[in-house]
């Protein structure tokens, strides 16, 4: 778990500087008064762009010097941090224990996963918005995966411009198609590694919240690279790449009803959703020996009392646990030991 977090110009937020070392982190506060900050600056810990997928240069306060940092103590005294300076407004800095690392190597300390609002239509949204919920799950257990997302993307991107030119070199081309085969085998081995752990996870649940089931749909190719040089023609016509494991999906389906997750009613599917998160946070757990961060945001603002006491009870556990919320009132019971904070208009302030 995170026992300290520090702010610099991070959105709203000036300067802030909370000890956190505590099962529950509960954020408190009006509308608009930072709370998700907070919990971005958390997600930002991890490789990726965060919870929001802003561009870096919109975390920078605005009034600021221009850059910003979001540094943490974790429980075992390990330091990690990242953030911008002011004459590089998108060039993102990581460092482990005051040394420079990539942002890859964030995932080897710390594993965070998150619940927003907005994920609540994530079994009706784009394949693209599951793939990367997928992504985000396979990362927890196995941090290579992000250097092989990233040198898949980066392969990709390349060919796609290669094929748009009117004279390309076969060879580079080539060259780029074994990259993109060698680390897509890689991203579908991780992802086919957590789907079938989860799955055991899932069956595995206690109780309470509505029961999924997991698979893959596409992505697969069991030569990835003569699929990638056969559809050259097709791909230049597209303008991009129409095979690999960036056209993957995650399928989920309601198992009581045996239907799919997309079908299911919206409270259906919320209930899905976190029972995949709290199963996931136990599969971190098992398999790295190293508790999740889970940053929920907004997550008990429409339960009832019954439903919230259950809610945290299943929460219990399972991780360092963020949550924000209009209202202190929802979580008055949570388990004693819960650091709470009051946020408002910028300002973190102890409970």
């Amino acid at each position: 778990m995170l026992a300290r977090l520090v702010l610099t110009d991070f959105r709203n937020h000036a300067a802030a500087g909370i000890d956190v070392a505590a099962p529950f982190v509960v954020l408190s506060g009006d509308n608009g008064a930072g709370k998700t900050n907070v919990l971005e600056a958390v997600s930002l810990l991890a490789p990726g762009r965060g919870l929001r997928r802003a561009a870096l240069s919109d975390m920078a306060r605005q009034g600021g010097a221009g850059g910003f940092g979001v540094a943490a103590t974790l429980a075992d005294a390990v330091q990690i941090g990242t953030g911008t300076r002011g004459d590089a407004p998108e060039r993102r800095i990581v460092r482990v224990n005051g040394a420079a690392a990539a942002a890859t190597s964030l995932a080897e300390w710390l594993s965070v996963l998150w619940l927003t609002p907005a994920m609540d239509r994530l079994f009706t949204a784009p394949g693209s918005e599951r793939r990367r919920f997928l992504d985000r799950l396979t990362l927890a257990i196995a941090p290579a995966h992000a250097h092989h997302s990233a040198r898949y993307e980066a392969a990709m991107r390349q060919r796609n411009r290669l094929l748009a030119e009117a004279a390309n070199d076969r060879d580079w081309l080539g060259a780029l198609e074994t990259a993109m085969a060698e680390h897509g085998a890689a991203i579908q081995a991780a992802r086919a590694d957590l789907v079938a752990a989860l799955a055991v996870a899932l069956a595995e649940a206690p109780g309470g919240f509505a029961r999924a089931t997991v698979a893959i749909d596409g992505g697969e190719e069991a030569d990835l690279a003569r699929a990638l040089a056969d559809g050259r023609r097709r791909d230049a016509t597209a303008g991009r790449t129409l095979v690999g494991p960036h056209r993957a999906d995650l399928l989920v389906t309601n198992q009581a009803k045996g239907q799919a997750a997309s079908l299911s009613s919206t409270g259906e599917q919320k209930a899905l959703l976190f029972g995949i998160v709290l199963a996931h946070a136990r599969l971190v757990a098992a398999r790295t020996g190293r508790a999740p961060v889970l940053l929920l945001d907004e997550v008990a603002a429409h339960l009832d009392p019954v439903r919230r006491a259950a809610l945290f009870a299943a929460l219990a556990g399972v991780g360092q646990v963020w949550m924000t919320g209009t209202e202190r009132a929802l979580f008055a019971d949570l388990p004693a030991g819960a650091a709470r904070f009051t946020v408002d208009a910028g300002e973190i302030i102890p409970d």
